[in-house]
C-alpha cells in the first residue's frame, strides 16, 4: 500500500463547555492538521504517473479547510448564550459552530470527514493542538 502525507496549521480559539478544567474558559492554539492517504496503486499514465495524487492537490485541499478554521472561534452549537452570539457577531468576530465538542479528538474526525468528502481514501487525520499533544482519527 502506498500511503502519502501533508500538513497544515491555522490559529483559533475553543473551550469545552461543562469541562471541569482549564480548558472550560475560551483559549487558543495554533492548530497542526495532518492528514495521511493511502492507495493500493499509483497512477501509471499521464502526469501524474508514479503518484498517488499530486501533493499539490493534496496540500490545497487541506489547506481550504485550514483556512476555514483560520482566525475563528470554534464553537460546539448550544454552548453559548444566544445574547453572547449576538453580541460577537455584532463585533463581527468569527464564530464557527460544530454539531460536536471541539475537542482534538473530534476535530481530528471533522478533518478525516471532510478530506475524505473531498474523494480521498484516508488513512488517517491527525490533530495537533500544541507540539506534544495529538489526537488522531483512523477508520
Amino acid at each position: 500500500m502506498y500511503t502519502i502525507k501533508t500538513k497544515q496549521s491555522f490559529d483559533s480559539a475553543h473551550f469545552l463547555k461543562d469541562y471541569n478544567g482549564k480548558c472550560a474558559n475560551i483559549h487558543g492554539h495554533r492548530w497542526t492538521v495532518e492528514v495521511e492517504i493511502y492507495s493500493q496503486t499509483i497512477q501509471n499514465e499521464g502526469s501524474f504517473r508514479g503518484m498517488v495524487v499530486d501533493f499539490g492537490d493534496l496540500k490545497r485541499d487541506l489547506k481550504e479547510i485550514a483556512d476555514y478554521l483560520d482566525h475563528s472561534l470554534i464553537i460546539e452549537h448550544g454552548s453559548l448564550k444566544q445574547n453572547t452570539l449576538s453580541a460577537l457577531s455584532d463585533e463581527n468576530f468569527r464564530v464557527i459552530e460544530l454539531d460536536f465538542r471541539p475537542t482534538a479528538e473530534n476535530m481530528a474526525k471533522y478533518i478525516f470527514d471532510k478530506m475524505s468528502a473531498k474523494g480521498y481514501k484516508v488513512k488517517l487525520a491527525a490533530v495537533y493542538e500544541t507540539p506534544d499533544n495529538m489526537a488522531s482519527y483512523s477508520d
